[in-house]
């Protein structure tokens, strides 16, 4: 099962933290599955921004970023050459290590 480090925030995970989860599985589930409480507004459809990430490393081994994940990936904040969006993220069988950046374009949180 990989493994997924998420560097420190300070709002999600000020310590930081390492998960594991099936392959197959979105990054944004594994957090959520995980008490990670990332953003995600538009309940992981490829709506929004809220979920971006930027991988760090193990970017090759997630699945291809589709035309629509880069359309909206245009509109996040902080965005990388490896930015993706957590919920369309598929993990393979290698490790990653993510970072949420600080910001999100989201003006009103939302509890989910």
């Amino acid at each position: 099962m990989p493994i997924i480090k998420i560097l420190p925030h300070p709002e999600y995970c000020p310590q930081g933290a390492e998960i594991s989860a099936p392959a197959g599985t979105s990054i944004c589930e594994a957090m959520l599955d995980n008490q990670i409480n990332i953003e995600h507004a538009c309940e992981m459809s490829c709506a929004c921004t809220t979920c971006h990430v930027i991988v760090r490393e193990g970017f090759a081994s997630l699945n291809e970023v589709d035309e629509n994940e880069e359309d909206m990936l245009d509109r996040a904040w902080g965005l990388e050459p490896t930015s993706r969006l957590s919920c369309q993220a598929i993990l393979a069988q290698k490790d990653v290590l993510v970072e949420i950046p600080k910001y999100s374009i989201n003006h009103a949180k939302e509890t989910h």
